[in-house]
């Protein structure tokens, strides 16, 4: 089994070919997400402790979390569910995929370090390498660089070298501006002035319309007047 371990502290993964079964036995029947300790791969992982976050069969089918089985299933996907990306809108598939309990078939298993231990592993925790962008949201950028709210953010963006003369910067998103605001006070006011129309042509409707039904009995009981008059002539 392959063993892809990640380490997000320093930027850095690699891939372990493990092919004894009985390092590999603490790992199995435990879920994604679990913390397994990584004393039984070796000596270089003694101390290190890993959390399982995915993998793939021998087939290259993915590991889902929420399905507590080893084997694979056909579930039906709708967007906004993993393993699965909408090519029409609307449009539901039902998918081969596998279950989110370790066991034997997998091919390849992806470990996040969640501790380090006592040595480092070389091309793993020997080195570092640094995001190639920094963030681009402004609660990010804030984050970042532990900044108040008074701080201008758009002083504090990560901005890229592209050669010499020339530096690159995101558009921040999500930043407060006074155009912003006022933007936003301009379309409150609107849905207000929409409410204040709405509400006095309603009125207008409601008086027309009480105003119509008056008339329209005026002249239904005029009609009968005028028949019961007929009638009595004719009697006569």
């Amino acid at each position: 089994m392959k063993l892809n371990i990640a380490n997000p502290a320093g930027g850095l993964q690699k891939v372990f070919e493990i092919d004894d079964d009985k390092k590999l036995l603490p790992f199995y029947d435990k879920r994604m997400s679990s913390e397994v300790s990584g004393d039984s791969l070796g000596d270089e992982f003694k101390g290190y402790i890993f959390r399982i976050s995915g993998g793939n069969d021998k087939q290259g089918f993915p590991m889902k979390q929420g399905i507590l089985c080893n084997h694979r299933v056909r579930l039906l996907f709708k967007k906004g569910m993993s393993c699965f990306r909408e090519r029409r809108k609307g449009c539901r598939k039902r998918k081969s995929v596998r279950g989110c309990v370790v066991g034997p078939d997998l091919a390849t298993l992806s470990l996040v370090i969640s501790k380090k231990g006592d040595a480092d592993i070389p091309g793993l925790t020997d080195d570092q390498r640094p995001r190639r962008l920094g963030p681009k949201r402004a609660s990010n950028i804030r984050k970042l660089f532990n900044l108040e709210k008074k701080d201008d953010v758009r002083n504090f963006v990560v901005r890229r070298e592209l050669n010499e003369k020339k530096k690159k910067a995101p558009k921040i998103q999500r930043l407060v501006t006074p155009a912003m605001l006022q933007r936003k006070r301009y379309f409150r006011s609107q849905t207000r002035q929409k409410m204040v129309l709405g509400k006095k042509l309603k009125e207008e409707y409601t008086k027309r319309l009480s105003e119509y039904r008056q008339e329209q009995k005026e002249l239904r009981a005029a009609e009968v007047a005028k028949k019961k008059k007929e009638k009595k002539e004719t009697t006569k």
